[in-house]
């Protein structure tokens, strides 16, 4: 009753609250934008980079893989390159390795391929490289490209399919 003759006799303009499903639809545009960022970053990256030529960095990757002896490398390679997952495979012979196996430290002189590709084959390439090499445990590193001679690029690009 005594609110009623208050809100009566002091006549104060409504003030606007915020409607619950409007406050939960802000809130959810707002989570929405924070966890696309990551996404909207890529694609607005790969938008500047079609119209202006420009490299994305990362966007391809050196591959390091250690095999046993030259023909072996050399087998791998050939199988890498048969199956387009690089546009060039580098084989380094006779480097000198001392590692632990089990235990114990082991020194074995292996040969070392140099793997350029795409990023998005690493996961392919890896598991390609795992079936196929004869150690238990291959040694498989990839590190992205960061920068790098931009018409290079573009034929590792132009060498791997990114299907």
């Amino acid at each position: 009753m005594k609110m009623d003759w208050l809100s009566q006799r002091c006549q104060v303009p409504a003030v606007q609250s915020c409607s619950r499903p409007g406050c939960f639809t802000l809130l959810l545009a707002m989570s929405l934008s924070l966890l696309m960022y990551p996404v909207l970053k890529s694609l607005a990256l790969q938008v500047h980079s079609a119209v202006t030529g420009s490299y994305i960095s990362g966007a391809h990757s050196i591959a390091f893989i250690n095999c046993p002896n030259e023909q072996i490398a050399k087998d791998i390679a050939r199988a890498i390159m048969d199956k387009k997952l690089a546009a060039c495979v580098n084989i380094l012979p006779r480097s000198s390795s001392m590692y632990f196996w089990k235990g114990e430290i082991e020194e074995a002189t292996e040969v070392l391929l140099l793997v350029k590709t795409r990023t998005s084959k690493i996961p392919e390439l890896s598991d390609y490289v795992r079936s196929m090499h004869p150690f238990e445990i291959p040694e498989f590193i990839s590190l992205p490209i960061d920068q790098g001679n931009p018409l290079y690029l573009k034929w590792i690009e132009e060498g791997v399919p990114d299907k």
